[in-house]
């Protein structure tokens, strides 16, 4: 891990998730940006960071397969905190490549097919809005995934040189809802519908009893693997 990563941690260590948010958005001012997929995680982030400095970017990819649900709750968690949430798009020429190759739905026939249809319709762009950034702010929560238990507070992406840091990162899935009732935070109507992990429309699934909080995502694949690459290329 990067050293200034690691004084980062020390220097944090015990701080409650809006504590660190007001320290990043101080000391990084302008350089500090929130990516949100509009999950419950990423309207906790949100609502946080609007009631310390509320000209803070977020920004925000629209793959071109969100749900309706997704962009009606851009509409109106901007209305709530009157900000602008960035959009990023990908490449559409690369797109219409990719589905003359490949068919429309290649994502289901392998890994490979889903992992080329996730970097040209999330990474690319993630890679354009993070350009100018020093601090990228995550949604990050350690008991998601297996292969998010060993991620820290704060991480150095070497990918894209910059810190990353994830405010949520020890909170549970209870905590997360208990501060979106208790703030009237709006979050997207799906998770009242049974879906937990919210991204493109054709893979993502309602849970079904006693699946964990990842299993409606890509949920023809095994576990280990269900990662879009927006958050594995942490050098730890």
């Amino acid at each position: 891990m990067n050293s200034a990563a690691e004084e980062l941690n020390k220097k944090l260590e015990g701080s409650s998730p809006l504590e660190v948010l007001k320290y990043f958005i101080k000391e990084y001012k302008g350089k500090v940006a929130q990516s949100t997929s509009l999950g419950a995680e990423d309207q906790v982030l949100t609502d946080m960071i609007c009631s310390i400095d509320s000209k803070t970017r977020v920004f925000s990819l629209d793959t071109g397969r969100l749900f309706q649900e997704t962009y009606d709750l851009i509409e109106r968690t901007n209305h709530k905190y009157n900000i602008n949430i960035d959009i990023y798009f990908p490449d559409w020429q690369k797109v219409e490549e990719m589905v003359r190759e490949k068919g429309i739905n290649l994502f289901y026939r392998s890994i490979e097919n889903r992992k080329r249809c996730c970097y040209l319709r999330k990474i690319e762009p993630l890679n354009r809005a993070l350009k100018g950034v020093e601090v990228w702010i995550s949604g990050i929560r350690k008991d998601q995934t297996v292969s998010r238990f060993s991620t820290k507070l704060v991480e150095w992406d070497e990918a894209h040189k910059m810190i990353k840091v994830n405010p949520l990162l020890s909170w549970t899935e209870k905590q997360v809802w208990e501060y979106i009732r208790e703030n009237n935070v709006p979050y997207n109507e799906l998770h009242d519908k049974g879906y937990s992990s919210i991204g493109c429309q054709p893979c993502t699934r309602a849970l079904k009893p006693g699946e964990d909080f990842r299993a409606g995502r890509w949920w023809w694949e095994e576990p280990e693997g269900k990662e879009c690459g927006l958050h594995d290329t942490i050098n730890k």
